[in-house]
């Protein structure tokens, strides 16, 4: 490799490229990382962690208004946005000086320059230096797609509303998937008025239909305003910043702002991939085999770019996958099956393994055991809200295919319950296990 400025030479520093610099890097290679922004990616700088931390900030506003039926008083009580986005914004500060420590204690050089793909060894920077490497990663990540039409520059995205600097008394969101309702729980909870608008009538497709239809009437009861089969036409600015946001079928909106999350793409344009001989798909993801090997033997690709499951976990494996592989003499592989993932909607909720429908499709004699219940912590509350767990069986085995739950903690609950799917257990291995009680997750272990 001495014929090569870099063993390996990353583009982008999100959670999957730093994982498979430093790994790399501890394998003995010789490692540099370019990165046009901040260390960390999307699920650090502008992404899950410190949209869960605004998740954490607008519950707040339920726990205060349930602590009177518990024996608390609270006067006065007031909320400050621009105090709780700066404390948010600090903790990605702090997060992004840990990433960096990170890639410093294992030797991997920080180019904070955008690179682009010059060949199949060779890279440009923004600076117009010119850098080989023996192996070259590309771990971009996605961004967020926005729809054209007239009027969508006035929208924001999840990159910028990290940043408003006023929380927005009418909020329009469109999109119905994950990004969507987390805002949608987030700012709703915060006291804004929140208008879901989508272009089909489905809300977070890909997951169990029960839960969907189960936080669509409480998000419904809570406030948050749907219009379903309602493409964008056209967004005019007022003079005085309000936004009219007009809809095929309906009545114009007012909105102070409109949050676009229809989805996310593969961040390759302009990387210059086509040099090196690799196609895009539809998409423009990039295609890899199970090694995360491109079409060009040198190059290869991790994390969202590749479109294969966008959750910064699976990101994560694969750049320590592709370390171990090419640099560490183990081959090694990333097992998709049974991938847990969950929705931070307000009440949040998560699932792994198969769907009722997918396993119906597949296997298609099943069996079906749910829990449907009152969570012990709503009980003092003046909200009817009910939980929802679903265990979906294989027939006659009783082997576990999927497992879904919305309710409080649903996500904490699942990352335990997932080792069991994942390990193929069956009911009856649940129902031998004894409940923790009083707890929602003795529900598991208790369903007919």
């Amino acid at each position: 490799m001495a014929d090569f400025d870099y063993d390996l030479f990353v583009i982008g520093a999100g959670s999957g490229g730093v994982r498979a610099a430093r790994v790399a890097a501890a394998h003995g290679a010789k490692v540099a990382v370019a990165e046009e922004h901040r260390i960390g990616g999307t699920c650090v700088i502008r992404g899950c962690v410190p949209k869960k931390l605004l998740v954490y900030g607008s519950h707040f506003a339920e726990d205060l208004e349930d602590a009177e039926n518990y024996g608390w008083s609270f006067e006065n009580a007031t909320f400050d946005w621009n105090r709780l986005r700066d404390h948010v914004l600090h903790d990605v500060d702090r997060l992004n000086g840990l990433y960096e420590k990170t890639l410093e204690s294992h030797g991997v050089e920080r180019i904070m320059e955008r690179a682009v793909v010059e060949g199949p060894h060779r890279v440009k920077l923004a600076s117009g230096r010119e850098i080989t490497a023996k192996y070259i990663l590309v771990a971009v990540g996605g961004w967020p797609f926005v729809p054209q039409f007239e009027g969508s520059e006035h929208c924001i995205t999840s990159n910028e509303v990290f940043h408003l600097d006023k929380l927005p008394k009418r909020l329009v969101i469109a999109g119905a998937g994950y990004i969507a309702l987390e805002f949608a729980g987030i700012f709703n909870a915060l006291g804004c008025h929140v208008t879901v608008v989508n272009r089909s009538a489905v809300i977070l497709r890909g997951y169990d239909e029960s839960l969907r239809d189960r936080l669509l009437q409480i998000t419904m009861s809570r406030g948050i305003e749907y219009k379903f089969n309602c493409p964008f036409n056209k967004i005019e600015k007022r003079e005085d910043g309000a936004l009219d946001v007009h809809l095929e079928g309906q009545d114009p909106l007012i909105a102070d702002q409109v949050l676009v999350a229809t989805g996310r793409k593969p961040n390759t344009d302009g990387l210059g991939l086509a040099s090196a001989g690799i196609e895009l798909g539809e998409k423009g993801e990039i295609a890899v085999d199970e090694h995360g090997m491109t079409s060009c033997d040198s190059i290869y690709a991790v994390g969202d770019v590749t479109d294969r499951i966008q959750l910064t976990p699976v990101a994560i494996r694969e750049g320590q996958a592709f370390a171990d592989t090419v640099f560490g003499g183990k081959p090694t592989t990333v097992d998709y099956n049974c991938v847990p993932s969950a929705v931070f909607s307000q009440p949040p909720l998560a699932g792994v393994g198969l769907t009722e429908g997918e396993a119906r499709n597949t296997y298609g004699n099943i069996r079906v055991y749910s829990s449907d219940f009152r969570p012990m912590k709503n009980v003092f509350a003046k909200r009817q809200e009910r939980g929802l767990y679903k265990l979906i069986c294989e027939e006659p085995t009783g082997k576990v295919l999927g497992l879904h739950m919305i309710g409080p903690d649903a996500p904490e609950i699942l990352q335990a319950a997932a080792i069991a799917v994942k390990a193929g257990l069956t009911k009856a291995d649940f129902d031998a296990t004894v409940a923790l009680h009083p707890s929602m997750a003795e529900e598991l272990v208790l369903m007919r």
